[in-house]
């Protein structure tokens, strides 16, 4: 998969993810156990995106 492809696809994933974190913390007892998760994941993401952003060549 082309990096670029690569980024777009965990773009989608990221924002995918802080859907889910907004659907839940509306939820009238959130699952502070699943938002962690969720808030985890997404800051993996994250993390990922800016590692291959920095390794691209300019």
């Amino acid at each position: 998969m082309p990096m670029n492809a690569r980024i777009a696809s965990l773009e989608q994933r990221h924002a995918a993810l802080e859907r889910q974190i907004l659907d839940e913390d509306r939820r009238p007892r959130p699952d502070d156990t699943a938002l962690s998760r969720l808030k985890l994941e997404k800051l993996r993401l994250k993390e990922e995106m800016e590692r291959l952003r920095s390794s691209r060549p300019h």
